[in-house]
């Protein structure tokens, strides 16, 4: 007997203003009263911005390029994501919790929902983020690969939903612009997808400063090697086949697909393309953050 296909909105949920996962929502109460430690670091991003990428430079930079460190584990626990909840199966808050310092804390919220104690103790954070055409095609296939999710009737009605936030997370305008805000701050690093593939060496460099630390010519060399995407696409540790098929069925798409620059040109038909542009044009007139969509 097949499995019948959840609904939409018995899934997702409007929760203080934006579309999230109502089983994240139910617990809510753990991650607003979460107690961050000064020394946390928070890597935000909104889906499929390359969050795993950053994440594994991040862990590479705290544990000095030692290969073997990195491979010790999956990312989802070396890297807790914080909001995420499946009842007992996981547990980003507990996750943490149990974490010695310094952690790296995972989380795709928006700065007003991030708890409080983050920005009391002048955590450190970085904010990736990536062109909203290219984050769309990616979102779209992680949809059909998660098997909870229901799946998008096409691509152009995902695209559709995204124009009107109406994906977990909401908007990835109000998401971006509300970050870039942030990014005025010392202590939020803001960084784009597209300069982390036009120049790797530079970005590493900028993060292992942002992070206190002096960049070695050999270190750099190590994350670069280890954090390509071809190796990260072959990693274990940072491909999520350690995830259960039933959580993430990877035949359909796999977890780390292209990682390119560009691959909304093979889905997004013209009037799409005009259309989603001038939406696009909307959302971001009063925002100084420029996208390149194309290398």
């Amino acid at each position: 007997m097949e499995t019948p296909v959840p609904e939409y909105y018995e899934i997702f949920g409007e929760f203080r203003g934006i579309l999230l996962d109502k089983r994240f929502t139910k617990y809510w109460d753990d991650v607003e009263t979460f107690l961050a430690r000064p020394d946390d670091l928070v890597i935000a991003t909104y889906p499929k911005s390359g969050t795993t990428w950053v994440s594994e430079i991040v862990y590479m930079i705290y544990k000095e390029g030692d290969v073997e460190k990195c491979k010790e584990d999956a990312i989802f626990n070396r890297v807790p994501f914080l909001e995420c909840r499946n009842e007992d199966l996981i547990n980003g808050v507990k996750q943490l919790k149990g974490k010695e310092s310094p952690r790296i804390v995972k989380t795709h919220l928006p700065p007003d929902l991030l708890p409080a104690s983050f920005w009391e103790k002048n955590c450190k954070m970085i904010y990736l983020c990536r062109n909203a055409k290219d984050v769309v095609v990616s979102y779209y296939y992680f949809f059909l690969m998660i098997t909870s999710y229901p799946n998008p009737e096409s691509f152009s009605e995902f695209v559709e939903k995204f124009m009107q936030g109406q994906v977990p997370y909401g908007s990835w305008y109000d998401h971006v612009k509300s970050w870039w805000e942030k990014s005025k701050s010392a202590h939020v690093l803001f960084m784009f997808y597209e300069d982390m593939k036009k120049d790797i060496r530079r970005e590493v460099i900028k993060l292992i400063e942002f992070l206190g630390k002096k960049p070695s010519e050999e270190l750099v060399d190590k994350i670069i090697q280890h954090t390509s995407f071809q190796e990260m696409k072959n990693n274990p540790s940072t491909n999520y086949t350690m995830m259960p098929d039933e959580i993430m069925n990877q035949k359909v798409s796999p977890f780390m697909r292209k990682g390119i620059v560009g691959d909304w040109k093979n889905h997004f038909t013209a009037a799409l393309r005009e259309r989603f542009e001038e939406h696009y044009k909307q959302q971001m007139k009063d925002c100084t953050v420029k996208f390149r969509t194309e290398l």
